[in-house]
């Protein structure tokens, strides 16, 4: 069954912008889920970019501060990653991400993953 669906990647230029969706099923979102968006650059380990909790809390990684920013729709139980001033460094595989409790059993939850290139 698949939780997380991501949309929104691409082929951008440097300084561009581009909006990353992730819409979760209903079974796994909640106010108390906390939602993130990762990345993973090709060689490298999978990183944390942005987390946003049901109280609107969020957290950046020092390399996106002032240029992502991640919201949440909970009504359309949708996260989202709008990334600015775009820079060939943040070519890589972003993943959408759950973190929540499900019949009292923490559980995380992967998006497929959609790829963005920066690039001119």
């Amino acid at each position: 069954q698949v939780y997380l669906v991501e949309s929104g990647g691409g082929l951008v230029q440097p300084g561009g912008s581009v909006r990353l969706s992730c819409t979760a099923s209903r079974e796994i979102f909640s106010i108390s889920t906390v939602m993130g968006w990762y990345r993973q650059i090709p060689g490298k380990q999978r990183e944390l970019v942005a987390t946003a909790t049901g109280g609107d809390e969020t957290t950046y990684a020092d390399f996106v501060k002032g240029r992502f920013t991640i919201s949440r729709d909970a009504v359309n139980t949708a996260t989202f990653l709008q990334m600015n001033d775009l820079k060939p460094d943040d070519t890589a595989v972003y993943y959408c991400h759950a973190d929540t409790v499900l019949f009292g059993t923490p559980r995380e939850f992967w998006g497929q993953g959609t790829p963005v290139t920066v690039s001119s």
